[in-house]
C-alpha cells in the first residue's frame, strides 16, 4: 500500500475521495496519508461562487465558473449521496432543483460531518506534478499563495481531482476586434441582470447556452439570439429567444449568420465550453481528451494507462455527477488500499476500447444515460459503496430529458423521488420561471 497520496483540489471531486478514504479508516483499514492542495480558500471547487473574473486576488486564473443565479439543471435525486441523503442535510424533503447556495451547502455538509477539512492545506497551489521512475515516486510542487515559496514533496501516488470545467474555449469570429459591446466566455458570466434591456447573443447549443439564454430572458433582456454550430437545441423556448445557425461574422453591432440571416446585438457570451487542462503535470502525464462520456487513456475511466499511480476524477462528460465521483472516488481508493489489482496494460487498454465502442454506438441522450449508468454499476459492483436505486435514476434523467422539450421554462418545477430514501420531494412554492430569489434562505424557507 502506497504511504503517501496527494489529491489535487478540494471541490466535489476531491471531497468525494477524502471522504471515501475517511469511511475506510472509520471502518477499521489502514489507510495511508492523505493531502490535499487546494487552492481556493476554502472546499466546494466550482461551487463557490466569486464575483472575480479573469485572475483572482494572487494573480492566477481564476477557477471557478459560477454564477449568481444558477440553478441545478437536473433533478438532485440523481445525484444524491447514497451515505449522506438530502432529507439527512436538511431534516426534511425539499425541493427537486435546488440553486446553487443550496447544492453547495449540501455537498461540503457532508465533508463537515465526516471531518475531512483536516486532510485540506488551502489557499496551496499545486505548481508542478512529475514523475521520478527511478525513486518510483512523484515530485509535486506546492505553493503557498499568500507569497510563501514553493516547495517539493514526494508522493507515491496522486489523485487530480481538479475538474475540467475552468479553462475556457475560446473561439473568435471575424469582426470581433471591432465589436463595440462586451464580448464574455461564459466562465466569466457572472449575473444575467448585466444583461437587462440588451440584445444578447449566445453562441453554443449545450447546457451553458441554454442555461444562459433563459437567465438572460428571465431577467429582462430585450432578446436573446442562440447561435448553433450544426443543430438547434429546439425546445420550445419563451418569447424573445430563437436559435439561428452559426455565425459567420460581425459588422458593427449588426451579427450576420450562416445563410444569410443578420441581428442587432449589443453583448455576445461565448458558451463553446471548456478545456482539460492540467498545466501542473508534466507533459507525459497529462490527460488530452474532448469532452466525452469515456475519455481515452483512463483505465476504468479513472487510471492513467501510462501510469496508473496517478489518478484522475470527474474527467467524463456528465448526466451523473457527485454519485459518479464517489463511485471513482471508492474504486480509486480501494486500489491505492490494495483491495483492487489492476490488469496489465494490454487488458486495461481493451477494456477501454470496449467501453469506447459501446459510446460510439449511443443514438442519442437516452443510451449515453444508459452508458453512464452502466460505468456508474460496473465500478459500485467491485467496492462497498452504499447500495441506491440506480435503475430509478436512469428513468429519472429520460424524464428529465422529456420535460425540458415539454417545457423548457417549467422543467424545473417537476418533482422526483429519492433513489435511497424513496421520498418524493415537495413542489416548488414559486415557478422556477418566475422566481427571481436565487437564496438558500428563499428555497428552504417556503417549502410547500
Amino acid at each position: 500500500m502506497a504511504s503517501r497520496v496527494a489529491v489535487v483540489g478540494a471541490g466535489p471531486c476531491g471531497l468525494a475521495q477524502l471522504h471515501a478514504f475517511e469511511e475506510a479508516r472509520r471502518g477499521g483499514a489502514e489507510v495511508p496519508q492523505v493531502t490535499c492542495f487546494e487552492q481556493q480558500g476554502d472546499w466546494g471547487g466550482l461551487w463557490n461562487y466569486t464575483w472575480r473574473t479573469g485572475l483572482d486576488e494572487h494573480g492566477d486564473p481564476v477557477h471557478g465558473s459560477m454564477y449568481r443565479s444558477l440553478w441545478s439543471n437536473g433533478p438532485k435525486e440523481c445525484l444524491e449521496f447514497a451515505d449522506y441523503t438530502f432529507d439527512e442535510h436538511f431534516g426534511r424533503p425539499v425541493a427537486s432543483f435546488p440553486p446553487r447556495a443550496v447544492l453547495r451547502d449540501y455537498i461540503t455538509g457532508r465533508a463537515g460531518k465526516g471531518g475531512v477539512r483536516r486532510l485540506i492545506q488551502f489557499g496551496t497551489a499545486v505548481r508542478w506534478v512529475r514523475y521520478d521512475r527511478g525513486a518510483g515516486k512523484f515530485a509535486v510542487t506546492v505553493q503557498a499563495r499568500d507569497g510563501g515559496r514553493a516547495r517539493t514533496e514526494d508522493f507515491d501516488q496522486v489523485i487530480v481531482a481538479t475538474g475540467h470545467f475552468s479553462t475556457p474555449d475560446v473561439p473568435s469570429f471575424g469582426g470581433f476586434g471591432q465589436f463595440p459591446g462586451r464580448i464574455l466566455h461564459s466562465h466569466d458570466f457572472r449575473d444575467a441582470r448585466e444583461f437587462a434591456g440588451q440584445r444578447l447573443l449566445v453562441i453554443g447549443s449545450s447546457y451553458s447556452a441554454e442555461d444562459i439564454a433563459l437567465q438572460a430572458a428571465k431577467y429582462g433582456a430585450a432578446s436573446v439570439t442562440i447561435s448553433y454550430r450544426t443543430a438547434p437545441m429546439g425546445f420550445g423556448w419563451p418569447a424573445g429567444i430563437e436559435e439561428v445557425p452559426l455565425l459567420s461574422r460581425v459588422e458593427g453591432r449588426t451579427a450576420h449568420f450562416a445563410g444569410g440571416a443578420a441581428r442587432e446585438v449589443d453583448a455576445i457570451v461565448l458558451c463553446t465550453g471548456y478545456r482539460h487542462s492540467f498545466r501542473f503535470l508534466a507533459e507525459e502525464l497529462r490527460l488530452r481528451t474532448p469532452n466525452v462520456l469515456y475519455p481515452a487513456g483512463l483505465y476504468k475511466g479513472i487510471f492513467w494507462l501510462a501510469n496508473p499511480a496517478l489518478m484522475y476524477l470527474g474527467m467524463q462528460d456528465q448526466y451523473y455527477t457527485f454519485t459518479m465521483f464517489d463511485a471513482q472516488a471508492w474504486y480509486a481508493r480501494d486500489y491505492v488500499l490494495g483491495r483492487i489489482s489492476l490488469p496489465p496494460p494490454r487488458e486495461m487498454a481493451a477494456d477501454i476500447a470496449r467501453w469506447r465502442g459501446r459510446l460510439a454506438a449511443c443514438a442519442g441522450p437516452a443510451d449515453e444515460i444508459d452508458f453512464q449508468a452502466s460505468y456508474l454499476a460496473d465500478l459500485n459492483k467491485q467496492v462497498d459503496y452504499p447500495g441506491y436505486d440506480l435503475d430509478l435514476t436512469r428513468a429519472h434523467f429520460k424524464d428529465w430529458e422529456h420535460d425540458k422539450m415539454t417545457s423548457i421554462t417549467g422543467y424545473r418545477d417537476r418533482s422526483f423521488s429519492s433513489p435511497c430514501t424513496g421520498t418524493t420531494a415537495p413542489p416548488r412554492h414559486t415557478p422556477w420561471w418566475h422566481e427571481l430569489d436565487d437564496s438558500a434562505d428563499t428555497f428552504l424557507g417556503h417549502q410547500a
